[in-house]
């Protein structure tokens, strides 16, 4: 059979158009995994907050809500959330509510109904309640697990007997907050509590938590040790040490003074690509010689490595810069190749456009692995008022989740340099309600 030369120039490119049209089609969409946002949504007559969730798409990072959510977090006020490693298990932990019906919670106005709610994770992203647990302390507000996803440990702002904060933490101490810690069963998510095995009362009874000082502000589970931030503005913020037991879950005391970090604002304490990273917010100059312009820095990151009994050494070099732009750094997170990190910055947290959140991008290196550099540019927009920082399953977009403007912000990450592009469908999502935290699920059957 012969073709015309006009015959076969249809013939090519009516093949070329079937090529580009196949390329093109067998593009899979496929969702890489799931983001659950917590929040709270005040019109709801059970008070409760709720858990909103969206499916996230492979190719485009597009968010799609999962259906049947969002759900009752199971109490009002949620906050940090945790999803145990390699199993389905999800816990939120419900702050509750002060004597007014408001969400801050103090030692001179404390929060009642808080909570710690189990559900479990099915197939197509949906949650379900399972069962509530309960802090030993008051107010809770921080909740992490370990590695091995065995134990659950939380930050209670207040004990629940000041009397016994001498016994850990010596005869000065006369008011104190706690850690809980739950062990998990690896089958039924289950928490069960565990006690303190080197802490006991003057009648011999062991105590139900963990001591640590008072006015916490946020704590890490760093290798062996669980380590507190702790501080006001007025006396100055410090880290207090437990040695931490994988195989039990105790908290064992190395020491029982606390370590002063020359800091005065200190907003989070974050382990990143193995340096800790204490977050403050208030004015450092830096002089000129270093990696960042020399000039005086609304917020700061100060590095640590961990010594002994979890000593805290500041690495060389001393605080690290945040960008003029940005103030409150609250989170910190390194990509998946290790090569960039970045700071979720809250801003003034107010309703509304807030000019001084966003996220601030820095290139980190391997030797000395705490040494940073700001990105170009260096801070990328967010919502207002972002509480944290993921990366996608699939490592190739980030979210926050905005608590001032109820939204979710995606981004695209180059690979190449770390700039953070807009997602190219969709790059901002409204909530229902304020969000108070974040975190993805890679597991999609």
């Amino acid at each position: 059979m012969k073709f015309t030369k006009f015959g076969k120039a249809l013939l090519m490119s009516a093949l070329s158009a079937g090529v580009i049209l196949c390329v093109t089609s067998c593009v899979r969409s496929y969702s890489v995994g799931y983001l659950y946002v917590t929040g709270t949504v005040t019109a709801q007559s059970s008070g409760d907050g709720i858990i909103s969730g969206y499916s996230i798409d492979h190719n485009t990072g597009f968010l799609t809500p999962i259906r049947g959510l969002p759900v009752s977090s199971g109490g009002a006020n949620p906050g940090r959330a945790v999803l145990i490693s390699g199993s389905r298990f999800l816990y939120v932990l419900n702050q509750g509510v002060n004597a007014q019906g408001g969400a801050t919670c103090t030692t001179a106005n404390p929060c009642s109904g808080s909570n710690i709610e189990q559900f479990a994770i099915g197939g197509n992203g949906i949650i379900t309640p399972q069962e509530t647990f309960y802090t030993q302390g008051i107010n809770p507000f921080r909740l992490v697990a370990d590695t091995s996803g065995n134990y659950l440990l939380v930050l209670d702002h207040d004990s629940p007997d000041n009397t016994k904060c001498k016994l850990a933490l010596g005869a000065s101490a006369t008011a104190c907050g706690d850690i809980t810690v739950f062990q998990i069963n690896p089958t039924t998510g289950r928490l069960t509590l565990v006690v303190n095995a080197q802490v006991t009362s003057s009648n011999g009874s062991s105590l139900t938590y963990f001591p640590v000082p008072a006015n916490p502000i946020d704590f890490v589970l760093s290798g062996g040790n669980v380590i507190t931030l702790s501080g006001t503005p007025a006396t100055g913020d410090s880290v207090f040490p437990y040695t931490y037991s994988a195989s039990s879950g105790q908290l064992t005391l190395g020491q029982n003074s606390s370590q002063p970090l020359g800091a005065y604002q200190a907003t989070a304490i974050v382990s990143a690509s193995s340096v800790l990273y204490v977050l403050d917010n208030e004015p450092v100059t830096i002089p000129s010689g270093g990696s960042f312009t020399a000039g005086t820095y609304p917020s700061q990151l100060l590095p640590f490595t961990v010594g002994s009994n979890g000593a805290l050494q500041a690495e060389t070099g001393g605080a690290i810069p945040n960008a003029t732009t940005v103030t409150n750094p609250i989170y910190i997170m390194v990509e998946s190749k290790g090569k960039f990190l970045y700071v979720a910055n809250q801003g003034s947290n107010v309703t509304g456009t807030n000019a001084q959140s966003g996220i601030t991008g820095y290139f980190l290196t391997t030797s000395p692995s705490y040494q940073l550099s700001f990105l170009s540019p260096p801070t990328y927009g967010s919502g207002s008022g972002p509480q944290c920082l993921v990366e996608d399953p699939s490592d190739q977009f980030i979210y926050t989740a905005n608590f001032a403007d109820s939204t979710i912000t995606g981004r695209a990450v180059d690979p190449n340099d770390g700039v953070l592009n807009p997602l190219k469908v969709a790059s901002s999502y409204k909530l229902q309600g304020q969000a108070n935290w974040c975190l993805v699920d890679g597991r999609t059957n």
